[in-house]
């Protein structure tokens, strides 16, 4: 396997073709791997200012060769340079030669070793040079004499030395020459590991000869532990083998001695002393709660909110007026004010058909947040509903320091301490599901879930099951719902991706959960990004590489980017991020509380400001200190020097530890909490939590039973649609469509307008001859409302995708046609926008909808004098009343790319 500096890997298609319309020559050329074609490749050629795109792919033998039209002759080799070299010479096939090499950038090194990408990519070429790079073991020594004055295994580091020294290079050589195998380190490590070989015999004899007392007479001793373990062979897959089975005998030694006492129970007929088993702890009602408010300019109330019974009790203070019982029924509307964040107007119903519209304002936003929440719950405990539209999702994401937990978390797991935090009213409230992750995680896998577990049982009395565990290293993440959603939870997949040393080490790196909440997709990522204040770059790399190879959701949508495979993602750990700013300057403006001064700095703000990560993301207004680093036992003292061998190292106060979500547009998510524990000292990092109120779907069951009357069908119509691109490409291109109300996959023809004329765009277009009308599988109207669109932009020669993007059907539901415009992404990069015109039709009869449970909260921007009566389903205008708070990004039809005034001719 030897490095080819034309061999770019896993790279995307609009990175290639960015690459080479740098390098500005014709022929010139580059390889990158195939994204339509699994091990396949793609030969990228530039040839008048435009790039071509060839596959080359592999046949049974393995032979490579150049996919060519029907009926001419492939050329196959056996290796991709020999496939170049033979297309350096002209009358090939190929619209030029190629002659050009456009070579990957080679990426920075870190002074803690962890590289990007490795030292390269690499690609079969027997016949390469030997590597000249004899640099690097030298690097690595050094590497290694910086951890030797903290690390007590003297023995194994002279042995690492000595492969260092004199071997490194050796087994670099052989990588070059198409040796990947390392065998002088399997040597070294073999060596430093003879030891061990005889603590693990001495241990697994120990095992197995305890595990034999509980086995049945009949059990036959194992033969691999007689034949192959006692050779004392220092290979290390026997090693690895005798690992494995010391960890089989561990988890396994408990359950065979507890199934042997209970067969000796039942065998010899022995009594147990009866013990009375008690009942599991129902979960706690909610206590009344009450808030005291203000009424009109002066008059002083007091609001009583019984969750249980489902009423809310107005009592004015000192004027003799009788309380008001307001059932929750009697309440048809919840306005939030966003210029007045302590205020909220409640409209209710009243028996002479008129509505009733009463404004309170809170002693703080915190008060007025509760008793939305509390109103929340009311609503959907007696909502009657078979299956829930609201549920509340808490996340917490924790550098622990490899240090064992506090005996408490409560703070953390009932988002109380600083920032956004929950009010004491309702913080012991339970959420549906909680998601956790940690980062320097020393625990055990299964002691860790047992401990969060029996934590949540203490707060909240309830017993939460496990959906999923996903650990890489000390990196977890655990999802936890309540025993009535168990049930409703589905397809379930986890991940992890390695972005430690070259990638393989998973000392940083992520870990994923997806899964379907009924009918609605939700992912889940914590990662673990490079460290220091100077690497931006590598976490940004980092991000890249955990969005492309994280392997999470439908399988059938591994051809969109990660961000747009789930109605809710949320992403979140240690993301390593720092603040650019001297640390004194940092520190002033902690003692003072001047936070936004330092977003301003925040390396996280920086970089999602320039699109480089995250892109659409949101995150919580931080009103929180930062989270790193402090002085351990204490949250009062920040510890932002760190002597190494190399000198003494700033770490500036940061907020490295953050939650970021993504959902599609047309959806309800909230954020309610975002903040961190104050408490909690055991570690250099304070925990970091935020709670959500997500709006979900059920399985739809229409009205009127398939095939009881005559099928009438919906239909998704297009007028037109335009995309603008940033290819240098001439490929056709045509749109896929899909969706889960789609029975398949929809494509349309190819693009009839295309217009280059603008340095650096494409501007492509369909008629609506060239789209496909799509017919969802049910035509109701309450359906259809939740419902969402993929689309990728495909080139006809590559079949790969040039970007995707998500549309709601909701917003083009309707008689006459409505206009969308969004981005479109790949590989967490934006690649272009998209705008047309769709319409949705619904046949007349499954019309029918309902307002859904959190529909009954809006927002109101401005303040204004409440009307004395409105009608009693009063429809408030839309210019001043939304169903999403400020804080959200607007839906995608506000935004206009400004490619379109540049073809357009618009100054």
């Amino acid at each position: 396997m030897a490095a080819a500096g034309w061999y770019h890997g896993d790279i995307s298609q609009v990175v290639a073709e960015a690459l080479l319309a740098q390098a500005g020559r014709d022929g010139s050329f580059l390889v990158r791997d195939s994204e339509s074609v699994k091990g396949a490749y793609a030969l990228c050629l530039l040839f008048q200012r435009h790039v071509y795109t060839y596959r080359i792919l592999p046949d049974d033998e393995g032979l490579l060769s150049v996919q060519t039209i029907q009926g001419i002759q492939a050329k196959c080799f056996r290796t991709l340079p020999d496939l170049i070299g033979a297309y350096q010479h002209p009358n090939n096939g190929l619209v030029t030669p190629v002659l050009h090499p456009v070579h990957r950038a080679r990426p920075d090194e870190d002074s803690d070793g962890e590289d990007a990408r490795g030292w390269g990519h690499t690609v079969p070429s027997p016949g390469a040079p030997p590597c000249s790079r004899t640099h690097i073991p030298q690097q690595l020594h050094q590497r290694l004499q910086e951890q030797v004055h903290s690390s007590p295994a003297s023995d194994f580091m002279g042995f690492m030395a000595e492969y260092l020294t004199h071997h490194a290079q050796l087994d670099l050589e052989a990588l070059c020459h198409g040796h990947p195998q390392l065998r002088h380190l399997s040597t070294a490590l073999a060596t430093a590991c003879r030891a061990l070989h005889g603590e693990i015999d001495l241990t697994l004899a120990g095992l197995e000869t305890l595990a034999r007392v509980f086995d049945p007479p009949a059990s036959p001793r194992s033969p691999a532990r007689e034949q192959g373990f006692l050779s004392g062979d220092p290979d290390l897959e026997l090693l690895l083998s005798k690992i494995s089975t010391v960890n089989h005998l561990l988890s396994s030694l408990e359950k065979k001695v507890l199934k042997s006492l209970q067969e000796t129970v039942t065998r010899h007929n022995l009594a147990l002393p009866s013990v009375a088993v008690a009942p599991p702890p129902a979960a706690r009602p909610l206590a009344v709660q009450n808030f005291e408010v203000k009424v009109g300019k002066s008059q002083r109330a007091a609001l009583t909110v019984d969750v249980e019974s489902g009423t809310v009790t107005v009592t004015k203070r000192g004027s003799g007026s009788p309380e008001e019982v307001i059932p929750q029924d009697k309440i048809l509307q919840l306005i939030k004010y966003q210029s007045v964040q302590s205020k909220v107007r409640l409209v209710c119903a009243r028996d002479n058909q008129k509505s009733l519209s009463r404004d309170f304002i809170f002693p703080s936003a915190r008060k007025r947040e509760a008793f939305c929440q509390l109103l929340q719950l009311m609503k959907i405990q007696h909502s009657n509903l078979d299956e829930p539209e609201l549920i509340s999702v808490y996340v917490g994401t924790w550098n622990m320091g490899s240090a064992p937990p506090p005996r408490s978390l409560a703070s953390w797991l009932t988002s109380r301490g600083l920032g956004r935090t929950q009010d004491e009213t309702t913080a012991c409230i339970p959420h549906d599901i909680y998601v956790i992750g940690t980062q320097e995680n020393s625990l055990g896998d299964r002691e860790w879930v047992e401990f969060l577990c029996a934590s949540l049982k203490t707060l909240m009395a309830i017993d939460y099951r496990v959906v999923a565990l996903q650990c890489l290293w000390s990196i977890k993440i655990v999802v936890l719902v309540k025993p009535e959603h168990q049930r409703r939870i589905s397809h379930v997949h986890t991940s992890s991706v390695k972005t430690g040393i070259a990638n393989t080490l998973g000392n940083k790196g992520a870990v994923g959960v997806s899964f379907l909440f009924n009918g609605t997709s939700f992912g889940f990522v914590n990662c673990h990004l490079a460290s220091g204040s100077e690497k931006s770059h590598r976490r940004n790399q980092n991000y890249s590489d955990i969005l492309h190879s994280l392997a999470l959701g439908d399988k059938r949508l591994g051809g969109f980017d990660l961000t747009l495979r789930f109605t809710h993602l949320f992403w979140f750990g240690d993301l390593n991020y720092r603040l650019d700013m001297d640390v004194q300057d940092v520190l002033t403006h902690v003692v003072k509380k001047e936070f936004q001064a330092l977003l301003a700095v925040d390396q996280l703000n920086l970089e999602r400001e320039k699109n480089k990560v995250f892109l659409r993301f949101s995150e919580g207004d931080i009103s929180f200190p930062p989270t790193y680093r402090y002085e351990r036992g204490t949250r009062d003292t920040y510890v932002w020097q760190k002597s190494k061998p190399t000198g003494m190292r700033i770490n500036v106060p940061s907020w490295c530890d953050r939650i970021l979500w993504k959902s599609h547009p047309e959806t309800h998510v909230v954020c309610n909490s975002y903040g961190c524990t104050d408490d909690i000292v055991t570690s250099d990092h304070s925990p970091v939590f935020a709670t959500f109120e997500v709006g979900v779907t059920s399985q739809f069951v229409p009205k009127e039973a398939p095939g009881s009357g005559p099928e009438a069908l919906a239909c998704i119509e297009w007028e037109s649609i335009e995309v603008i691109l940033k290819p240098t490409s001439r490929s056709k291109c045509y749109i896929e469509f899909h969706s889960y109300c789609l029975e398949e996959v929809q494509r349309s023809g190819e693009n009839t307008f295309q217009n280059s004329d603008i340095p650096g765009f494409l501007k492509l277009g369909w008629s609506s001859k060239h789209l496909p009308v799509l017919n969802p599988i049910l035509p109701d109207l309450e359906y259809l409302g939740d419902q969402h669109l993929l689309l990728s932009i495909k080139g006809v020669e590559s079949c790969e995708s040039y970007g995707e993007c998500c549309l709601a059907v909701r917003s083009a539901i309707g008689t006459t046609a409505q206009q969308f415009e969004t981005f479109l992404f790949h590989r967490g990069e934006e690649t272009g926008s998209v705008r047309g015109w769709m319409r949705v039709r619904v046949p007349r009869g499954r019309c029918g909808t309902r307002e859904r449970l959190y529909e009954w909260i809006s927002f109101e921007e401005e303040d204004a004098e409440p009307a004395a009566e409105a009608p009693v389903c009063p429809t408030p205008p839309p210019q001043r009343l939304r169903s999403r708070p400020r804080s959200l990004p607007e839906p995608a039809t506000g935004y206009t790319n400004p490619a379109y005034f540049i073809f357009e001719g618009i100054p």
